[in-house]
């Protein structure tokens, strides 16, 4: 029962927003706080083991075979709090900002999160798939009705990658159904299948090719540096800081346990392809005038090391990955939020207009340099224990390929701190002069977020220790599956 409320209150709340239109962002914060205060009470009573726990588990569509079954175990458990962590932020973010339908919009974020809720906690891929769609619709819609002047152009392309990548996974669902022995889309039901190579290997890039779209990893990635940049910040918060994070998850739970022999046949491309990505989003970053597009391509570029992680497939590359998918996003829910408060304040995205910044708005540049420290992985920051963990699981794989991947540290910290220096430092100008400190929500907002940089990067234990045993269950699973 509790799982229950924790996946459909944001939806008692996206309606009460509906309802509630003078008041909608008032009513979206705190259903949003409401379901981060249910979050925190199933990790109060939560077993760090590597069984699933709050299952439920009742007939939904008998006749097809589909159950609506959800459960947690460490890993969802941390995407659990990864996104009933950052809502509240995201919801926050926009207080000081004017939307032409305010009420549509805040109603839009917590249907997403009642959908992202569903992706992260389910045991039968019906209802994953249901979820993965019920997510994409309100961030289709959110940054088709608040994004830029060529919004629609942007964010049919986006819409399009995405279904057409969601359908070929669609097809694989259905195949495994079909191979269950009583036609099940039950995840256990997928675990146990023991299918032929070959129709792992064709099952593999089903799978793979939507959730790369999603992360997303090089080649399929083109449709996000133009929707990063032209939607809303809350949109762009949306899918950095979480949304992205379905298509790893959707790699740990669903594609790799369950076509082991697809994915040890095709993991060198997907490694390949995920090092390509760091590299060359990182290069594109450095040639970035606009400053909200850098920030894009250094999500890019960050994702890609995520991926790197998980396709060396140890103990250390999906623990790594689990905390710096929490840490990617809150670092990069932060950066937008920066710029947002520069770009509202300055009308501009071009780096070349400003300048000077931190002689008139010091704690805006103290919480802008805290929350940079973090994304380029300096030790004691949040960021510095996930690449750590990432990049010696890269290493352990291939020598080659963890020197490569850790070139995303050397070239993040030279194009983030000359970004940074080019922003902040300087002299000012008549655009710069006039510039605001933060005060209010903002403090508030850009206070919790560097918080929690400091403090994971501290003592990081506890976080690692929700997943610990959920990913030490999940690695001997494959590969006693892999020994036969």
């Amino acid at each position: 029962m509790n799982l229950l409320i924790l996946l459909f209150f944001p939806l008692v709340g996206s309606i009460a927003c509906l309802l509630n239109k003078n008041y909608a962002k008032q009513t979206a914060l705190i259903s949003a706080l409401i379901t981060l205060g249910f979050a925190l009470v199933m990790l109060n009573h939560f077993e760090a083991d590597a069984t699933k726990q709050f299952v439920v588990d009742f007939p939904w569509i008998p006749q097809l075979g589909i159950n609506f079954k959800a459960g947690i175990d460490g890993i969802s458990m941390m995407m659990v709090l990864l996104t009933t962590g950052l809502v509240p932020l995201i919801i926050l973010s926009g207080f000081n900002r004017e939307f032409k339908n305010p009420s549509a919009l805040f109603a839009l974020v917590l249907f997403m999160q009642s959908g992202l809720l569903v992706v992260f906690t389910a045991l039968d891929a019906f209802l994953f798939y249901v979820g993965w769609e019920a997510a994409l619709i309100p961030i289709y819609f959110i940054c088709a009705l608040c994004g830029g002047e060529d919004r629609i152009r942007i964010t049919l392309k986006f819409f399009i990658y995405t279904f057409a990548g969601s359908l070929f996974m669609l097809l694989g669902i259905i195949y495994l159904h079909l191979q269950t022995p009583n036609n099940s889309y039950d995840l256990e039901a997928f675990y146990a299948l023991n299918l032929d190579a070959v129709s792992q290997g064709w099952l593999f890039w089903c799978f793979f090719i939507a959730f790369a779209i999603k992360m997303p990893i090089f080649p399929f990635h083109t449709w996000q540096p133009d929707t990063y940049t032209d939607s809303p910040t809350i949109g762009t918060m949306l899918l950095a800081g979480i949304m992205l994070k379905m298509g790893i998850y959707g790699v740990i739970r669903w594609l790799i346990p369950v076509v082991p022999l697809g994915f040890m046949e095709w993991k060198q491309l997907a490694m390949v392809l995920s090092i390509i990505g760091i590299v060359y989003a990182a290069i594109i970053a450095f040639k970035q005038k606009d400053i909200k597009r850098l920030i894009a391509y250094s999500s890019i570029s960050h994702v890609g090391l995520i991926a790197a992680g998980i396709f060396a497939w140890n103990v250390e590359g999906l623990q790594g990955a689990m905390i710096q998918m929490l840490n990617h996003g809150i670092n990069v829910i932060g950066l937008f939020f920066v710029m947002d408060i520069i770009i509202n304040r300055l009308n501009t995205r071009e780096i070349a207009s400003m300048g000077g910044i931190a002689k008139v708005a010091p704690k805006f540049s103290i919480a802008f340099l805290i929350i940079l420290l973090g994304t380029v992985g300096l030790p004691l920051t949040n960021g510095f224990v996930g690449e750590f963990l990432l990049l010696n699981a890269v290493y352990q794989y291939q020598i080659w390929a963890g020197a490569i991947a850790g070139l995303t540290i050397i070239l993040g910290a030279v194009y983030m701190l000359r970004m940074y220096k080019d922003v902040m430092q300087g002299q000012l100008n008549d655009l710069t002069s006039s510039f605001k400190d933060i005060k209010g929500t903002e403090i508030a907002l850009l206070a919790i977020v560097c918080t929690l940089v400091i403090v994971i990067g501290v003592y990081p234990k506890p976080i690692l220790h929700i997943s610990e045993a959920a990913v030490n269950g999940l690695i001997s699973q494959v590969n006693n599956k892999l020994a036969f």
